[in-house]
């Protein structure tokens, strides 16, 4: 089952960047909060029927949970204006390993602390080193678009 989700998890990375460089086009042209918008109306209308017709769990316990929990959903628009405005900036692989980056940072932090309920994992010296490698191979990427991008003009 593990493997599966890892699996999972990549076909999901696969769908994430493609669906920033749609955006990030689609945006250019309807503007960056029309397309936040879009996406996600597009999203709630086909959650809604999927909650409709196969939804197990119970939608009225969204009053019930503490209130800190619901801001998942401001953090979601957050990160697809922010990738919206960068990916025709900096392109979708230095956007990419950015967010990972972020996503990497934050989760260490929250392993370390062992916030929101989850498991505590500490910081130690591989995880550490699996950043700076992250962090070098955002300089190298970033740095080949910045020259591929000269080059072409």
């Amino acid at each position: 089952m593990s493997m599966v989700m890892l699996i999972g998890a990549i076909i999901g990375g696969i769908v994430l960047s493609a669906q920033s460089s749609i955006n990030g086009a689609f945006s250019n042209r309807v503007g960056t909060i029309q397309g936040v918008f879009f996406t996600f109306f597009t999203g709630m209308v086909f959650l809604t029927i999927a909650v409709v017709f196969f939804g197990q769990g119970n939608i009225t316990m969204i009053f019930e949970v503490p209130k800190w929990q619901l801001t998942a959903a401001l953090l979601g628009i957050t990160y697809l204006i922010l990738i919206i405005l960068a990916v025709p900036k900096i392109g979708v692989t230095a956007a990419n390993i950015a967010t990972i980056i972020g996503q990497l940072v934050a989760g260490m932090v929250i392993d370390h602390f062992g916030w929101f309920g989850g498991l505590q994992i500490s910081l130690d010296t591989e995880r550490v080193l699996a950043m700076i490698f992250m962090l070098l191979a955002l300089y190298f990427i970033f740095k080949s678009n910045k020259q591929s991008h000269v080059n072409a003009s």
